[in-house]
């Protein structure tokens, strides 16, 4: 019988330019959100990542549930990532006393581990193989430990006590140096798509959360001082507005078959 190709859609969307943009605004969201909990409120790092790992997983919950691509859906789980990556990066770097180079280098061999197991498993870590619960599972673990690693990244390299000391802004530079690198890689040369992907995932929530520590943290430590709910609402309201607006489509998967 001839072949015939068909195309299964995932539950996860197109990676365009408008996936990045709406990536950097939840990050940053994720930050000043986290901090707003953890600080602000004064609950704790611990107490924090009780509360946005409970609503990761009521997020999650609904997302492995759902039978096709719901753009909220979605953006709602990478913001609960986000936050709690956050909270939960701030207790091993801080409360926990692991530190920043610690924390970072702990959280970078659990993601290598989690890319591992998906790709011993399924055989591909592309977003466009994501049509199995199994799949879906490994990317969101993969995506929960890069959010919580771009949080300790973030802080190591903008913190001056235990870190590099290059200041939030020269934190934010350096990552948005790396993401152009990824992006001229994409462009220009023959490097593996997938593995492009995930840097620039990766790269993402750190300049996302040195953003974040930008607006909200205080002139003393270099920031700008705004309030952490009043930025939080914003990015939120921002977000949200960007999905209205820009196509929201999910990552098709081509199949092929006998027909």
């Amino acid at each position: 019988m001839p072949s015939t190709e068909a195309r299964a859609l995932t539950k996860v969307p197109e990676v365009t330019l408008y996936f990045w943009i709406i990536k950097i605004l939840a990050t940053t969201l994720g930050e000043t959100g986290g901090d707003a909990v953890t600080m602000s409120m004064n609950l704790g790092y611990l107490v924090g990542t009780c509360i946005f790992a409970a609503i990761f997983v009521v997020a999650i919950s609904a997302q492995i549930r759902a039978a096709k691509f719901h753009p909220f859906l979605y953006w709602t789980v990478i913001v609960a990532t986000t936050t709690a990556g956050t909270t939960l990066a701030d207790l091993v770097d801080r409360s926990l006393g692991v530190g920043y180079a610690g924390g970072s280098a702990i959280l970078f061999v659990l993601l290598l581990a989690s890319l591992a197991l998906w790709k011993w498993a399924t055989g591909s870590v592309s977003v466009s193989t994501i049509t199995s619960h199994k799949a879906e599972a490994f990317y969101w673990a993969t995506i929960m430990f890069s959010q919580t690693l771009g949080t300790a990244l973030g802080d190591w390299m903008a913190d001056p006590h235990g870190g590099f000391g290059l200041g939030y802004e020269g934190g934010a530079i350096v990552f948005a140096i790396g993401l152009a690198v990824v992006a001229v890689l994409y462009l220009r040369t023959r490097v593996s798509h997938t593995l492009l992907f995930w840097a620039a995932f990766i790269l993402t929530r750190p300049l996302g959360a040195t953003l974040g520590d930008l607006l909200d943290k205080p002139h003393s430590s270099g920031g700008l001082a705004l309030s952490r709910y009043s930025a939080s609402a914003v990015l939120a309201a921002i977000i949200i507005g960007a999905i209205f607006l820009f196509p929201q489509r999910a990552e098709q998967q081509r199949v092929v078959g006998t027909g």
